[in-house]
């Protein structure tokens, strides 16, 4: 099998459960949204430069990083032709770490009865975002501790919204919770301040770290 990736690299994990820590980042080319915010939307365009890999290519990259976090972006990588067979051949090693991140639209059933499954960062948009309606709910029941639901925020009205869906579904009972905010949109005192009045616990505010390390508009951090 062979993917279209429009980057591969080695930085720290800018957000997430590993935030901080290195990871090796693989980004597939393409998606099936159009989010207001997109900050990799170039790597949607149908003219951008990719590389053709194949499974074990991309397998043979990671392992010649010695870095064990591997997170999986995009793009949507779970639109990918074939991607069960990517995530199969990453599954048989036990000594990374498989994150990926997701955009809430795709059904995620396929993939949560590999052994030694993904982890998986679900995102759900909001209406910032102007894709809410494209979102898959039923992959709340789906996710386990090991799972992440992340919500970007440009507003009250999100952040609003993002408490609602987090008690109609009871994520905090299923998986980690992060809030981020739309770099420049929203202040994050906001969001801390909302997280206060409404008492929010066991959940995570994140910004996205290498945003602030490096210029946000970099690529290959």
């Amino acid at each position: 099998m062979k993917y279209n990736i429009a980057e591969k690299f080695v930085s720290i994990n800018g957000e997430g459960m590993f935030a901080g820590q290195l990871a090796v980042f693989i980004r597939f080319c393409g998606c099936n949204l159009d989010c207001e915010y997109c900050d990799t939307r170039w790597a949607n365009d149908m003219k951008v430069t990719f590389e053709l890999l194949s499974e074990d290519e991309i397998y043979e990259y990671i392992k010649s990083t010695g870095v064990i976090n591997v997170t999986l972006t995009g793009g949507e990588p779970l639109i990918q032709k074939n991607i069960y067979v990517l995530l199969e051949k990453l599954a048989n090693d036990k000594s990374i770490r498989v994150e990926i991140e997701t955009n809430g639209s795709i059904d995620i059933l396929e993939f949560i009865d590999i052994e030694n499954r993904p982890s998986f960062t679900v995102d759900y948009k909001l209406q910032g975002s102007g894709m809410e309606s494209r979102m898959f709910l039923l992959n709340f029941n789906r996710l386990s501790s090991k799972d992440t639901v992340k919500f970007v925020v440009s507003d009250l009205q999100d952040l609003k919204k993002a408490k609602t869906v987090i008690e109609k579904f009871s994520l905090i009972n299923k998986c980690h919770i992060y809030i981020s905010p739309v770099f420049g949109k929203i202040n994050p005192e906001q969001i801390v301040d909302f997280m206060k009045e409404n008492h929010l616990n066991d959940i995570n505010l994140q910004l996205q770290i290498h945003k602030i390390i490096w210029d946000p508009d970099k690529k290959g951090v």
